[in-house]
């Protein structure tokens, strides 16, 4: 099973997937050196695939946050709700993005014990309450990102980032998506 993209799911033969989805996958087989379980994962259902990743490009493509601060929101919400796939995939990306080895692993297991900067931290507390307690969040978490620094379309962006994992955590979870083992060691050398 280890070798599978998911533990409760069939991931499609990527030959069968429509043509757009088989370059998609080709494309990032190609900018990363293998083909991240994700993206055979979502092959599962086709009409998933497309807006999953074009929401996800968006995020990363247009926004007003760092790619860093993107990867260490996606790495403290899948630590939350223990999704292995995303800690492991998006940890790798935070070690690359923030150039530091130890960053992803402290934000996996409890981002308050990790060296962040005040603005960072609230960046990630909100995360946290976004996360855990959404029907709590109000004026007064909104105002505590803008103190620190973050515009409004930031703020814009970190709920988004938020909410788009918790939703891929969700699905990461029951379908039993497993990391790559190449993400494992990326950034680490």
């Amino acid at each position: 099973m280890a070798d599978e993209p998911m533990g409760r799911f069939d991931a499609p033969d990527v030959e069968d997937l429509p043509d757009d989805i088989r370059e998609r996958i080709a494309e990032e087989r190609e900018d990363a050196g293998f083909t991240p379980n994700v993206f055979a994962a979502m092959g599962y259902k086709p009409s998933h695939f497309r807006p999953f990743f074009e929401y996800h490009d968006a995020l990363v493509e247009d926004t007003a946050l760092q790619r860093h601060e993107i990867e260490m929101l996606v790495v403290t919400v899948s630590g939350i709700n223990d999704c292995l796939y995303c800690v492991v995939a998006h940890g790798a990306l935070v070690r690359i993005y923030a150039k530091d080895p130890k960053l992803a692993d402290q934000l996996a297991t409890n981002h308050r014990s990790a060296d962040l900067s005040k603005r960072h931290r609230a960046m990630l507390d909100f995360a946290e309450k976004l996360t855990e307690s959404p029907g709590k969040v109000g004026d007064a978490d909104v105002q505590a990102l803008r103190e620190v620094g973050f515009s409004k379309e930031a703020v814009w962006d970190i709920t988004s980032v938020v909410g788009f994992y918790n939703l891929s955590n969700r699905l990461a979870v029951v379908t039993d998506m497993r990391p790559n083992d190449e993400f494992y060691t990326l950034g680490r050398e």
